[in-house]
């Protein structure tokens, strides 16, 4: 919320009829509050959702969003509030820009956050374009994560409530995108919050569960979907230790990710073996002791800064970084390589870092985000 009386909730110096706003509807209960709470506030309120994949085949899969049954849910949800809401077809974009790169990722050994491809490619970036040919002056989504004023313009905070915090997800929204986008959850202490905001406005997704999975990938079944998009990607091979030694088969290197345990098949060995290595080119998986997975040093790629100064000219920093989406910030230090790579070495090891995942940058004494970047194999 701004801290000058003279703008309105969103920022703006005028009055909230005046201020057009678009807000992301995915038909959950999160962006459903937002437009509701916008509405009620008395904004020009345009609900847009994105029909980002095959809704026809997906309408009875429950835990995922942007399928038909959201699609209806978020336009019940504008009728309801009395404003206009509009369903954007945008399956080849998504096809072309997320699901064709988790696939290739998946083949190529990595493990792939295409949640975050689509904040970048698809939501922060075709639809806010369409958000401002609607004239709007900001578009607002359900995030749980906090756009704080700073003295250099718009910051990026993790949202108050740690359990719902979505900064790993959003770490490379440009500076520029984050002048024009809002995020209205992020300061409530719960979901319950919401849940009881959305009860509060009449909201028939009330009570509508979260999603879980990605949302084309039904249950949770990786491998099912990438045999489906290349068909013959599945191919069988020797799961072997790092001595080379084939301790076992497999019927396809897409079935592993590093840090791995179960499902190796592995049996009468005194100690437990863990996915170490996935090597593509030789089809195979590749098995250690748990000690084989710490890792402190991480390069990375396609660095977004979103930091104060220039991130390559301002040298090496202490910084805190997350590594996975389910763990804490870890003290770390960043060492810019160019304006766009970068090595962290992490002062404790982590396990099971993984080519394909991100690192997120966090200022170590505040919950500011400071952008991050893609893990990968390094030279």
């Amino acid at each position: 919320m701004p801290l000058d009386p003279a703008l309105n909730s969103l920022g703006f110096a005028k009055s909230p009829a005046e201020t057009r706003v678009v807000v992301a509807m995915s038909g959950g209960v999160d962006s459903s509050v937002v437009a509701a709470q916008l509405a009620e506030e008395g904004y020009d309120v345009v609900g847009v959702t994105l029909q980002l994949y095959d809704h026809g085949a997906a309408l009875a899969k429950k835990g995922a969003c942007c399928a038909g049954r959201d699609i209806h849910d978020a336009r019940r949800v504008a009728e309801e509030m009395g404003f206009p809401h509009y369903v954007l077809d945008y399956e080849n974009t998504f096809r072309e820009a997320v699901i064709d790169e988790f696939a290739d990722s998946y083949l190529a050994g990595a493990t792939p956050v295409p949640c975050i491809r689509c904040n970048e490619r698809v939501k922060f970036k075709d639809l806010l374009e369409t958000a401002k040919d609607l004239d709007a002056d900001c578009m607002a989504t359900g995030h749980y994560i906090q756009r704080k004023m700073g003295l250099n313009g718009a910051e990026l905070h993790s949202a108050a409530d740690a359990n719902r915090d979505q900064s790993y997800f959003l770490f490379s929204t440009t500076a520029q995108q984050l002048d024009y986008l809002r995020f209205p959850l992020g300061h409530l202490p719960s979901k319950d919050a919401t849940r009881a905001l959305a009860a509060k406005y009449g909201l028939s997704v009330a009570d509508k569960p979260d999603s879980q999975d990605i949302c084309f990938v039904p249950n949770g079944n990786y491998a099912a979907v990438i045999e489906k998009l290349r068909p013959g990607a599945a191919e069988p091979g020797d799961i072997v230790d790092t001595d080379g030694r084939v301790l076992a088969q497999h019927n396809g290197v897409i079935h592993y990710t590093i840090g791995q345990r179960r499902g190796l098949g592995i049996g009468g060995l005194s100690d437990p073996l863990y996915v170490v290595k996935l090597d593509v080119d030789n089809k195979q998986v590749i098995v250690g002791p748990k000690t084989m997975l710490a890792t402190r040093r991480v390069p990375l790629r396609e660095i977004n800064w979103i930091g104060d100064g220039d991130f390559f000219d301002g040298g090496e920093r202490e910084i805190s970084v997350k590594v996975r989406s389910t763990r804490p910030p870890t003290d770390a230090i960043l060492r810019p390589i160019s304006a766009t790579e970068a090595e962290v070495e992490l002062l404790v090891a982590e396990e099971g870092v993984s080519p394909g995942q991100a690192c997120v940058f966090y200022d170590p004494d505040s919950p500011r985000v400071l952008g991050g970047g893609w893990i990968w194999r390094g030279r």
